[in-house]
């Protein structure tokens, strides 16, 4: 692929006739990964996937500051809370999480401003009893 684009063709059609020129080649035959789901394709795009995946692959992680923790902290604490057994394990996870939120919004924390109010107990105690049968 080494030739110039011929001057007035536009560039897709040059481009496409390369795509074509290769594939007929073969040199698209028995590559790492044909015939299988691109991974993450289903995900939501995020601008900083080629970071995240490097350091995955490195095996290395980097604590959040303690604002973004607490953010991540909170999405995890509803999610256990509206995956409780019982009413009082919901009560207790919500109650504990919007302990941690108030201590942040009065003490400030490191990182971004916590953009966190408490959770209404009562609502998600409405959701965890309305998400499966026969909770009251």
């Amino acid at each position: 692929m080494t030739e110039r684009k011929p001057p007035g063709m536009p560039f897709e059609s040059w481009i496409d006739r390369q795509i074509r020129e290769a594939a007929e080649r073969g040199e698209f035959d028995n590559l790492p990964g044909a015939g299988k789901p691109i991974p993450g394709a289903d995900r939501p795009y995020d601008e900083n996937w080629w970071i995240k995946q490097k350091l995955e692959a490195e095996g290395l992680s980097f604590p959040l500051p303690p604002s973004l923790q607490l953010r991540k902290d909170a999405e995890e604490a509803l999610r256990e809370a509206r995956g409780a057994r019982t009413e009082a394990e919901a009560r207790r996870i919500v109650e504990d999480i919007n302990a941690r939120i108030r201590e942040a919004i009065r003490k400030g924390v490191d990182g971004p401003p916590v953009a966190l109010v408490p959770f209404d107990v009562e609502e998600v105690i409405r959701e965890w009893r309305g998400s499966a049968p026969g909770r009251r």
